[in-house]
């Protein structure tokens, strides 16, 4: 392992034997093998034959909301790498490939909103969003209160429709939880902001509108310039919007993009573009000697959110074990259906990314990982 902390150049990463990385590797081949073998159940065509989305039917939406907005691809077999120390201990599938990652979008509107305060667009997460965002979006007496900090940990009870999507189509969707207090979709009263957590498709993508017009110009050229290159990212990613997603800012039209795939589009990104991304973050938003996030905002993103202390900032924390009891107390992990992982081991100093396994298969591997540690 490199003494100074190691950070992979544009177009290359240096690959390290299991053991010099500190692994046995006869034990870290066994989790790369189980990840192989634990491939999720989704169909690898993720577009129904009648044109819905496989991903929104499964959770028993109907047309129009099972219809798709965006663009989406078929799947691929599962993929992943695992890094310590930075450097390419591990790989498995095709790394390279750029694919829908669903909701490990919201973990990069995450680190935009990071990006925005470093600008000095977004000084206080507890300032109501309608103060800089005026356009309309947070004019009624429920939405009024939004604060940056609502949205970001969903916490925001944001009522509205956009994009054709009303909120109430994801109310009571509790992810990673017990469970909702009735059926997904099922309209319910609507809270003050800050007093219910609930994992809100609808409401991401109103804080992706908010930050592109906190911004002025679109948050894919955003993350290509302030993140995803200085990382040195390939360019084959892309962040896809819906096609009804175009908004007049300053007299320009510029698509808003979605924080995930859950109508389509989001962020198609390869397996390794995904790890420079984690790396990033797990080095605390700097990348060889460039600071990409402000000091601080990587530990505001882990910050458990009072209602729910398996959730920060767009990311999930195991505070607690909440998650996975096995795994390591302070690990984080950005997380999308299918299921596609970003996992964050900062104790280990493992970053670990998989892609196309089963949920439930997650903490078997990340123990099966931290159990080839020698």
């Amino acid at each position: 392992m490199s003494a100074a902390p190691y950070f992979p150049p544009r177009g290359d990463w240096q690959r390290v034997e299991a053991i010099e990385a500190g692994f046995d590797p006869q034990r870290l081949a066994g989790a790369v093998a189980f990840a192989r073998a634990s491939e999720t159940d989704w169909p690898r065509e993720l577009v129904t034959p009648d044109g819905q989305l496989w991903y929104a039917a499964s959770m028993g939406e109907v047309p129009p909301t099972s219809l798709p907005l965006g663009p989406i691809e078929d799947r691929d077999a599962p993929s992943g790498v695992v890094l310590r120390g930075g450097m390419l201990a591990a790989s498995w599938g095709d790394i390279e490939r750029p694919q829908v990652t669903f909701s490990v979008a919201k973990s990069y509107l995450a680190v935009l909103a990071g990006v925005a305060a470093g600008r000095g667009l977004l000084p206080d997460l507890d300032a109501r969003v309608g103060a800089r965002v005026r356009d309309g979006g947070f004019d009624s007496a429920q939405n009024a209160p939004i604060t940056w900090r609502h949205l970001l940990q969903q916490t925001s009870e944001w009522s509205g429709t956009l994009f054709d999507r009303p909120d109430s189509v994801d109310h009571n969707r509790s992810v990673g939880l017990s469970g909702g207090e009735a059926p997904k979709g099922d309209r319910r009263a609507m809270r003050a902001p800050g007093t219910h957590w609930e994992y809100n498709d609808v409401r991401v993508n109103r804080l992706s509108l908010s930050l592109l017009r906190l911004f002025g110009e679109a948050l894919p050229g955003v993350l290509r310039g302030e993140v995803m290159d200085p990382v040195g990212a390939s360019a084959t990613w892309r962040w896809e919007a819906y096609r009804n997603a175009v908004v007049d800012v300053d007299g320009r039209a510029i698509a808003s993009v979605p924080g995930g795939s859950h109508w389509g589009g989001g962020i198609f990104v390869s397996t390794l573009d995904h790890a420079r991304f984690g790396l990033m973050v797990a080095r605390d938003g700097t990348w060889d000697g460039r600071r990409i996030l402000p000091p601080g905002w990587v530990r505001a993103m882990m910050t458990p959110c009072p209602l729910n202390r398996g959730y920060g900032f767009m990311w999930w924390l195991n505070d607690g074990g909440v998650q996975f009891p096995s795994a390591p107390h302070d690990a984080y992990l950005a997380m999308g259906a299918g299921t596609h992982v970003v996992a964050v081991l900062p104790s280990q100093d493992i970053v670990l990314v998989a892609r196309w396994i089963r949920k439930t298969a997650v903490e078997g591997l990340v123990g099966r990982v931290l159990a080839a540690l020698r």
